[in-house]
């Protein structure tokens, strides 16, 4: 079982930022920017985006919903970023799909995942 995966278990606990049926967000515990929150699916069904297909790619909007939901409850008017990792040589350490949502730092340009 994943980190992830035993997170959404309640394994690990974790400071959620946002949770329904399908979706997992919590506050990522090294961030990289003044808000920093991962976007999880609760099924472990993806790696990450090479492993999106039409019959999986309904989870792929309900994160981007959920996203747009917490950037708007935290009221990011001036911007963030969303970040997916895909694959080890890209930063990837856990191997579930999820999504970063990076926000508060002027220069946003930099690598920071």
């Amino acid at each position: 079982m994943c980190v992830f995966c035993k997170i959404i278990a309640g394994e690990i606990p974790s400071k959620k930022a946002y949770e329904d049926e399908d979706v997992l967000a919590i506050y990522d515990i090294n961030p990289q920017a003044p808000v920093h929150i991962v976007f999880m699916p609760k099924e472990h069904l993806l790696t990450c985006a090479d492993d999106i297909r039409p019959e999986n790619a309904e989870i792929i909007g309900k994160i981007f919903a959920a996203i747009s939901k917490v950037a708007k409850d935290l009221g990011l008017k001036d911007g963030y970023r969303i970040i997916n990792n895909c694959g080890a040589a890209a930063g990837q350490t856990v191997m579930h799909i999820h999504f970063h949502l990076l926000a508060g730092k002027a220069d946003m340009s930099e690598r920071m995942v």
